[in-house]
């Protein structure tokens, strides 16, 4: 049973829980006791910590981090980092995870993303957040080398994940505009440890399955050296929609109902030369019908019965009155929700002391992940062009063996409309589910690695780290089925051996199938890439012999000499046969972007001086300038304060500057042309909102070509960050902490979506691309710097612990509430209004606010721990006749729900050397909120992959045994 919640339920369970926190329990750096432990304040080593390399304790920090230890990762039933991140409530909501990402494969900056889960801090994007492996760079993906895939990180050896909650670090990189993800492993290990885990969803798919082994030998201290390894293996199965009746389509009452006429029982088109003579008048109203359906005239069968998943097609919300007797087919329901994955993953770290106090290290790690994305079968659609792939020889004919068929639709169509305008004996267009063909399905498989090798020490009080280190990502994708070379489809279907006009029951002429597997493309090469990058890195810190009022000043300076590599590219024929979109039909091929291996060398060097100017009151200032070979030099600097006046209370702020050149996609990618099928969009010059609807004048449908790609005159992003926050620790028992912060980047590189193209046609004029009569007839969507984006909130964690039946308690709150989010087409233009709350399609969803509220008790060897997930709703996108004011469904609402999950896990330690741990997620089996977003831009229909969870209630049980 699936339950959603009002807001009484939420609000009785907030004051019951108090707050419940951090997804994974994320830590603040300054924290209570955890529970089990005494209440007591401890001394804290110095240690270098994300976002700076000076050392000192974690609480004197002058940076808002968030630092996530293994065991609360395990107690989650997290198993992987992109799970981690979905967790994390300064994540953002954006097209960035197996799930989350686009179904279609041609929309422009997603394109090439198949199998990439990225990490998106702040809302800035994947390709904005610096993501590092103990405390280095990796390669970016193969496919588009535009943000680290998180799949590649061999998450069973991560010892800690720290999250630095402030953009452009001078450390590691000023395109960290987001912020930072620091994975970082164990130092050294000494025996075996063996870990299994299996999470299964209470309605069936979306299982994963987890295994791992962990060895090391070698004493550091005794013997002067240590070498360990660990191999991880996971699966993911596919969760597909038809598998959660919440992901349903045919909720036209609602505002949601499929956008197709492509349906199993073919729907009849108007195309010239056909069996319509131009266009059939309807004896109920007198308008012109283009898209007919048998089964939905009256007296018809009805689109239910034609096939699965069929239905009407809802003219009215789609404002199409031309298809009031079509069908259309819940295509999403052929979807994948979660697509399958298979990776291993390995790491390993060997350290050989070299005398006194110095070190040498090598680390390897290397990962292998398949992902298969899952999508519906080809829709087949006449064209009345010679040039098109389904031009008239393609259409369905009249010979003997057609012949029923072909006097079946003539006869109900002229029973109805009469045979006026029906030419007997044209063969007849149509737009077809070609459900024969099978689901459509691409093979992403990437092989990524990071060798490196380096020496760490202490040269009196001064300590060093050197390394050099080379990292890549190769990624291929493969056709694995669904499609077809064109030749054999077409013959297969003019000669009309496939019959697209067949009921469930009836099946298709052997020999059509024989046609249709000979014309298979499965295992032909898509398109592959390579991302590397080679980089020398050094780093010296220490102190600089000298005392202000608050202490010793030190100094942390190094440099980082880098090569960025890249290249794109597949087999462009077989057998003298171009392979394109249209030589395997549909294919979404991206020959025009094959590029030669191109590179660029970064030579960067840093500095930060800490300036203990009174006990109460540090500060620190860094700066780092970069030298690109394309792009010239840049200067970055990064001041932060703390200010402590009690010893419970300390402010904190920071100011930086962030520089983000374009990569190499942006500025190579060919230029892409996909034609546009969408009901909703007319001529903003004859049109003002861009909203066709047919009783408008000048506000007819147009159906132009949308060209995307990159531009080579692109210029780099530039950023300013701003932060203040306090930290408030009146006891050992309880802290707060609270942080507003604002980033604005200006030269946004976007590919233009077409609500900014429509609000701004006076500035965008130029890229609705018209023939000589004046008829738009392509759309330029290519990468543009655009003006920028302004984005603000304010993150809040709260802690308080205390005694209970002999155990400990803990209670954590941990929130992000979005304050700003305005965007601005072009540097001399201003702001929009405010976004935050509203349906953006693409890129990130801004929720005003987010959290997670945790309650853990502790008791011997026992833990428990129950949390609260909120995602707050927003205001929903509107449907095509809600937006030019035709039609409203009667049950339309504009606002999304809030989605509220939760969580439950026990860990149990009572046996030597053995650990287990078992979650249920989702108590109670909520489904995600309604939404009337357009199906075509999204996993599924009806809810909102970037802020949903699909699996519904799961099971997870982890066991963990350490061999000494």
């Amino acid at each position: 049973m699936h339950i959603r919640h009002d807001l009484r339920l939420n609000l009785l369970c907030a004051a019951l829980l108090v707050a419940i926190a951090v997804p994974a329990a994320a830590q603040e750096t300054a924290q209570p006791s955890q529970p089990g432990q005494p209440a007591q304040v401890t001394t804290l080593k110095e240690v270098t910590v994300t976002g700076s390399r000076i050392k000192r304790t974690d609480l004197e920090q002058a940076l808002p981090i968030t630092i996530i230890e293994k065991q609360k990762i395990d107690a989650q039933g997290i198993t992987s980092a992109e799970q981690l991140l979905q967790f994390l409530n300064i994540a953002g909501n954006g097209a960035d995870g197996l799930t989350s990402a686009a179904v279609d494969m041609d929309l422009g900056e997603l394109r090439g993303t198949a199998g990439v889960s990225g990490a998106n801090l702040r809302g800035q994007g994947s390709d904005a957040t610096l993501v590092l492996l103990n405390g280095r760079r990796v390669a970016t993906h193969g496919l588009r080398g535009q943000a680290v895939d998180l799949n590649s990180i061999p998450f069973a050896a991560i010892d800690r994940v720290e999250v630095l909650r402030d953009g452009a670090s001078a450390m590691y990189g000023t395109d960290a505009i987001g912020g930072v993800i620091n994975f970082i492993t164990r130092t050294d290990y000494r025996g075996v440890t063996l870990n299994a885990g299996v999470d299964v969803t209470a309605d069936g798919g979306g299982g994963i399955t987890t295994y791992s082994v962990l060895g090391g030998i070698g004493d550091l201290d005794r013997d002067g050296w240590n070498a360990w390894g660990t191999i991880n293996y996971r699966r993911a199965q596919i969760l597909r929609s038809g598998q959660r009746d919440f992901a349903n389509s045919f909720q036209p009452d609602r505002g949601v109902s499929p956008d197709t006429r492509g349906t199993p029982f073919a729907t009849v088109t108007n195309a010239a030369g056909g069996i319509i003579n131009d266009s059939l008048t309807d004896p109920d109203g007198g308008n012109a019908m283009r898209y007919i359906n048998i089964l939905n005239l009256p007296g018809g069968a009805g689109c239910e019965n034609g096939g699965a998943n069929m239905g009407p097609y809802d003219y009215r919300l789609w404002d199409g009155g031309s298809s009031k007797y079509a069908c259309a087919w819940d295509y999403p329901a052929a979807q994948a929700l979660q697509q399958p994955q298979d990776s291993v993953q390995f790491l390993g770290h060997a350290t050989r002391k070299l005398g006194g106090d110095h070190e040498f290290y090598v680390e390897a790690m290397s990962s292998r992940v398949k992902v298969r994305r899952e999508y519906e079968p080809l829709q087949l659609t006449s064209s009345a062009s010679s040039t098109a792939v389904l031009d008239p020889s393609t259409w369905y004919p009249l010979n003997a063996d057609t012949q029923p068929t072909y006097d079946m639709i003539y006869n109900a169509i002229a029973d109805y409309f009469g045979t006026g305008d029906l030419v007997y004996g044209n063969k007849i267009p149509y737009r077809w589910r070609c459900i024969p063909c099978g689901r459509r399905e691409i093979e992403t498989t990437t092989k990524a690695y990071r060798l490196l090798a380096g020496v760490k020490g202490s040269i009196g009080r001064w300590d060093y780290d050197v390394g050099l280190s080379r990292a890549s990502s190769k990624a291929e994708s493969v056709l694995a089925g669904g499609y077809y070379f064109s030749s054999g489809l077409k013959q297969a279907l003019g000669s009309g051996l496939l019959n697209p006009f067949l009921m469930p029951n009836e099946a298709q002429n052997p020999a059509g199938i024989s046609a249709l597997q000979a014309a298979s493309a499965t295992g032909i090469h898509l398109y592959g890439g390579e991302s590397t990058v080679t980089s020398l890195d050094a780093s010296f810190s220490g102190g600089l012999g000298f005392s202000l009022w608050g202490g010793e000043a030190q100094l942390a300076t190094g440099f980082e000499a880098r090569r960025e590599e890249f290249e794109f590219g597949g087999v462009q024929e077989l057998n003298g046969l171009p392979l394109n979109y249209d030589t395997i039909y549909q294919a979404p091929f991206d020959e025009t972007s094959e590029l030669p291996k191109v590179h660029r060398n970064v030579k960067a060097v840093y500095a930060e001086v800490y300036l203990p100017i009174v006990k109460t009151l540090d500060v620190t200032l860094a700066v780092r300038r970069d030298q690109y070979d394309t792009f010239g030099g840049t200067t970055n600097p990064k001041y932060s304060f703390k200010w402590q006046p009690i010893e419970s209370l300390a402010f904190r702020g920071a100011y930086s500057t962030g520089f983000k050149v374009p990569e190499f996609t942006k500025l190579f990618a060919g230029v892409n042309e996909v034609e546009y099928f969408g009901l909703d969009l007319a001529d903003p010059a004859s049109c003002p909102g861009g909203v066709a609807n047919s009783t408008v004048p000048g506000c007819e449908l147009i159906q132009p070509t949308i060209i995307t790609g990159g531009k080579t005159d692109l210029q780099p992003e530039t950023a300013r960050q701003k932060s203040l926050g306090f930290v408030y620790a009146p006891t050992p028992r309880f802290n707060l902490s609270l942080d507003w912060w604002e980033i604005e980047r200006s030269n946004t590189i976007r590919s233009p979506n077409l609500p900014t193209l429509i609000e701004n046609y006076d500035l965008f004029a130029a890229n609705w691309i018209r023939d000589s009569s004046g008829k738009v007839t392509a759309i330029d969507r290519r990468f543009i710097n655009s003006g920028g984006t302004l984005m603000s909130g304010v993150e809040l964690d709260a802690n308080l612990t205390g005694e209970l039946a002999g155990g400990r308690w803990h209670v954590n709150l941990n929130g992000s509430y979005i304050n700003t989010f305005k965007e601005k087409p072009l540097a001399n233009q201003p702001y929009s209004s405010n976004e935050v709350g509203e349906y953006v399609q693409f890129y990130n969803l801004p929720l005003k606010w987010k959290h997670t509220l945790s309650l853990d008790w502790s008791k011997g060897d026992w833990t428990h721990t129950l949390s609260q997930i909120y995602r707050a709703g927003y205001k929903d996108e509107e449907p095509i006749s809600v937006a030019n004011g035709s039609y409203i469904p009667p049950n339309w609402n504009p606002d999304v729900d809030d989605y509220i999950l939760y969580n439950y896990s026990l860990n149990w330690t009572g046996l030597p050397n053995t650990k287990l741990s078992f979650a249920v997620r989702n108590l109670l089996n909520t489904d995600p909120p309604f939404t009337a977003h357009q199906v075509d831009f999204a996993s599924g229909a009806a809810w909102e992959p970037r802020v949903a969870d699909p699996r519904g209630r799961s099971f997870y049980l982890m066991a963990e045994y350490t061999f000494d």
